[in-house]
């Protein structure tokens, strides 16, 4: 009993049972045997799926009884498996010899592929693999220009030599002059650049057919939203939207465009004028919010400008714009915000749009003739917190009474004054000699 126990845990699944001779060469007694020790284990959970092939099973696995008791199929033997061998060789030897695969052929070609491709399916495709298109340059360089402004010097000029290259023909031309008017009364905030950009196009494009330049056919496409500027006024929200960037467009054209003469500097183009003042008119006939936004805006670009003109050829004009506005100030419903608006503009062209026509000399500066004259003086504050400065009628008695009460002050502090400050100079014997010896060990440490 002592040799078939042992006390030590698991020592029993790994001591080894004594043999038996009479089943060492059976391969029956064998798997008999094992079968006997692995029944005293749990047994094992049967695979989900059945392996493939358990047929064909290999004279190998037919030692394994294990695996042979996980098999739902009979046993074959030995010889039945040598046999389903050999006919497997034959068939691959005949499917070799059968074959017409060869390895010296140029390419191989998988059965079931046409080798025929039809040259019409990639027509379809040269627009992607070919040259980009003039819609998709301009519209990428003007988007260039819209996140980069400050490079339009540099690159203006590169896409100008593109173009002249490019665009030869009226089609092509008017064609470029409708992406760029698009682009600049879409694009927020690019009507400046883009303003800036017709004008150097207007000089520098070669092209000119005849029913004219690039100048000429932009302000043809102009002319057509500024015909229909009585109907935008009233038209829905998107309507007006797309009118008021045009408005603010114009307005930036007509301070950009430049139109040469054969002496003297160039002019601007008079009829972008004319074409401003109707548009200002219709925008006040429709009073409501968006359109005197829109008013204010523009006369805030280019007020200056136009009142200088009109002013130079006699005409009031823009006497007759304020009065709309005072009038639009008194009767119209528009909203606060919008009436401050009005409210300022009026008070800037008060103000000449903010100029200072000159700077008086130092030496002739008066309060009358110079804005800026108190610009530097100082600023007083009473006893009561209320500021004054130089400005004030008051202001020279006020600041004669700081003055005298510093004076004052000063005097009262003279009496006894230069012996404070004396003894506020003076050092006590002992700081004196410390600050002697310290000056001494600093200049040795600096020596050394």
């Amino acid at each position: 009993m002592n040799d078939s126990f042992d006390r030590a845990p698991g020592a029993g699944r790994t001591r080894n049972l004594p043999a038996d001779p009479g089943l060492a060469g059976s391969a029956a007694g064998e798997c008999d045997t094992k079968t006997t020790l692995f029944n005293q284990r749990e047994p094992l959970r049967q695979p989900r799926t059945s392996p493939p092939f358990a047929e064909n099973i290999s004279t190998a696995n037919v030692g394994g009884c294990g695996d042979l008791q996980r098999q739902s199929k009979p046993l074959q033997s030995t010889k039945a498996n040598s046999t389903s061998a050999s006919t497997g060789f034959n068939e691959v030897d005949s499917l070799v010899k059968s074959s017409k695969l060869s390895a010296s052929a140029p390419e191989f070609v998988p059965s079931g592929i046409n080798p025929y491709e039809d040259p019409s399916f990639y027509d379809d495709n040269d627009s992607y693999y070919g040259e980009p298109t003039l819609a998709e340059t301009v519209t990428d360089f003007l988007a260039h220009l819209s996140s980069s402004p400050g490079s339009f010097e540099s690159d203006v000029e590169h896409i100008t030599g593109m173009l002249n290259s490019w665009v030869t023909t009226e089609e092509l031309l008017k064609e470029l002059v409708e992406l760029i008017y698009t682009q600049s009364t879409a694009i927020p905030n690019f009507s400046y650049t883009g303003a800036r950009l017709c004008n150097y196009l207007s000089h520098h494009l070669m092209v000119s057919p005849p029913s004219g330049n690039y100048r000429q056919l932009l302000l043809q496409r102009c002319r057509k939203e500024y015909e229909q500027r009585d109907v935008a006024v009233g038209g829905d929200p998107e309507t007006q939207k797309k009118f008021h960037s045009f408005v603010l467009f114009l307005g930036e054209l007509y301070l950009s465009l430049e139109i040469k003469r054969a002496t003297g500097p160039p002019n601007r183009a008079d009829i972008l004028l004319t074409a401003l003042k109707d548009l200002l008119v219709s925008l006040f006939s429709k009073p409501d919010d968006a359109n005197l936004i829109c008013a204010v805006k523009l006369l805030k670009l280019t007020g200056l400008v136009l009142d200088d003109t009109w002013k130079e050829s006699g005409k009031p004009h823009m006497e007759e714009l304020i009065q709309r506005i005072e009038t639009i100030l008194l009767d119209a419903t528009c909203s606060r915000d919008v009436r401050q608006m009005l409210l300022k503009l009026v008070e800037l062209r008060s103000s000449d749009w903010g100029r200072v026509r000159y700077a008086a000399a130092a030496s002739n500066a008066t309060p009358d003739n110079d804005p800026n004259y108190f610009m530097n003086e100082p600023t007083f504050y009473t006893e009561d917190g209320t500021p004054f400065t130089a400005a004030d009628p008051e202001y020279a008695e006020k600041y004669q009474e700081i003055l005298d009460r510093q004076d004052y002050f000063h005097d009262l502090d003279g009496e006894n004054g230069n012996e404070i400050y004396d003894s506020e100079d003076e050092m006590e014997p002992e700081i004196e000699e410390a600050f002697e010896n310290f000056c001494l060990e600093a200049e040795k440490k600096r020596q050394q």
